[in-house]
């Protein structure tokens, strides 16, 4: 079996897919695969953070993609996360070419199990880029009427760029769904369009790991969707709790 390489995209911004991003590939390094995070959003870096990295990377995406550095002088392993690989975007600047993308992906999928391509919100050159290269995709989106609406147009964009297989993983989901305009969490799945992989509940948790980039609790609930979703993309048959 080759390389798996996926891309996490969302429609609006603030949907926590660079959280869901460097935690998903924190479960599926655990699982025993070695896990490479490319950081595409130029001008937006918070994987570094996130992942544990900040102030250890000294080359970006930009620096490999353009031919200024060997890739291995990019790549940090997670202090936080073994196996886990991170390469991190520009702070400013940098644009993801899809000819110098797939280039990149040849050279080093043969070294990774898992490459996650997490890419800047919307449908951007980052967003083409890797739906060029990438075999699935996951939707990473909150339980809204503007996400969902959001989510629709991304889902179709993935399926004319070739991507047919995409999952979706609603993030920050509340107790109460009417608190964010919708009545369940059907009406969004319906609305998106995608098959339903996982759903992440809102938690403290979930914001600590994103803000302050600590690992989640590991008997926490968040843990938990992030550790079913993970076993869901190894291939295992896991039961989705709604709620």
């Amino acid at each position: 079996m080759g390389t798996d390489v996926i891309m996490l995209a969302s429609g609006k911004g603030g949907t926590g897919k660079s959280t869901v991003s460097v935690l998903l590939g924190a479960e599926l390094a655990a699982r025993g695969r070695r896990v490479l995070l490319v950081e595409l959003d130029s001008g937006l870096r918070s994987v570094d953070y996130i992942a544990g990295v900040y102030g250890k990377t000294v080359y970006d995406v930009e620096d490999v993609l353009s031919g200024r550095c060997e890739t291995g002088k990019a790549l940090v392993e997670s202090p936080l996360y073994r196996d886990l690989y991170v390469i991190s975007a520009p702070y400013s600047g940098g644009q993801i070419r899809a000819d110098a993308l797939e280039m990149f992906i040849k050279v080093v999928g043969p070294v990774f199990d898992t490459i996650l391509l997490d890419t800047a919100a919307g449908m951007g050159a980052a967003f083409q880029a890797a739906a060029g290269v990438a075999n699935r995709a996951l939707l990473v989106l909150t339980p809204d009427p503007i996400a969902s609406r959001d989510g629709h147009i991304v889902c179709d964009a993935l399926i004319q760029a070739g991507c047919s297989d995409i999952r979706l993983i609603l993030n920050k989901t509340p107790s109460r769904l009417d608190d964010c305009g919708v009545e369940s969490l059907d009406e969004c799945i319906d609305t998106i369009g995608a098959q339903l992989i996982g759903v992440i509940p809102q938690s403290s948790d979930m914001r600590k790991a994103g803000c302050s980039g600590k690992p989640l609790s590991p008997r926490g609930k968040s843990k938990a969707a992030l550790r079913a979703i993970a076993a869901r993309l190894c291939g295992e048959t896991v039961p989705l709790v709604i709620r």
